[in-house]
């Protein structure tokens, strides 16, 4: 077995023994997250409301009480700051489609931090239920970046290509860099929007939804369903509609919503 597909089960192994210590039984499949169409005031607000929520905290409690850290009691979680927009590689900008931006709006996170000091990110979109907390993320990547961006190009569009787990900021004709990953794909200066087109629909112009590579179930692609199974080289899931190789994530069935755990990349390979 490689590298990666050893990583890929530890990531599998490691997501569903937390799973279960959060008492919620694993599902094979959830059904596809709809994306918020922008980040409006009132959008930002009522994903800030569902963070908060007290099921939302309880399960948070669970969440970080996972591994002994901390216990359920203590957690004591809260929600800090406004949500903010996140942006994901566009299956429309990759499939070369005219006009189409190099990123879309993929969720609002939240930042959740528990009296020990760990961090998550909480994942929410507007679903057939209203606003709900679809994923739960280890860590502040979303948060971090975002400054970052915001440093490195103002007024630049932040966003993360999961097939790679890197991170990009993007304005005008420039597509910078944000982390390692990046680096390794377009070099520490970057690269042109229309060189950025070229790397992206060379590696996944094959692999958009209704393609050959995502009918045949194998992971990698943008998959149009979450929850894909992982395959040779990638890891299990694949939140909102986006490709399966990037951090695991498996579905949990809380209060009747879809709610996807998912563990950074670093965990899977610590």
């Amino acid at each position: 077995m490689s590298a990666v597909n050893q990583r890929a089960g530890a990531a599998a192994v490691l997501a569903t023994t937390a799973l279960l210590g959060l008492g919620l039984a694993p599902r094979a499949a959830a059904a596809p997250v709809p994306q918020p169409a922008t980040a409006t005031a009132e959008n930002r607000a009522a994903a800030h409301e569902a963070a908060v929520a007290p099921d939302t905290l309880a399960t948070l409690s669970r969440f970080f009480a996972r591994e002994g850290r901390v216990s359920i009691a203590d957690a004591r979680p809260r929600v800090e700051g406004e949500a903010i927009p996140v942006h994901h590689l566009s299956p429309e900008f990759v499939a070369g489609k005219a006009g189409a931006p190099v990123a879309r709006l993929e969720f609002l996170a939240s930042r959740a931090v528990s009296t020990d000091g760990q961090q998550a990110a909480l994942w929410t979109a507007k679903t057939a239920s209203g606003w709900q907390v679809v994923n739960i993320a280890t860590g502040d990547d979303e948060f971090r970046y975002a400054r970052l961006g915001a440093e490195k190009l103002p007024g630049g569009t932040v966003f993360r290509e999961p097939q790679i787990d890197a991170w990009y900021v993007a304005g005008g004709s420039r597509v910078l860099p944000l982390d390692e990953d990046a680096v390794r794909a377009v070099g520490e200066a970057g690269t042109t929007l229309a060189g950025y087109r070229t790397r992206v629909t060379k590696a996944y112009g094959d692999k958009l939804p209704g393609s050959d590579y995502s009918r045949s179930g194998r992971a990698g692609g943008f998959e149009e369903a979450a929850g894909a199974a992982a395959g040779p080289g990638g890891e299990a899931g694949a939140p909102l509609g986006l490709l399966a190789s990037g951090a695991g994530a498996l579905a949990l069935g809380a209060a009747g919503s879809v709610l996807l755990l998912r563990r950074r990349r670093s965990s899977a390979q610590a």
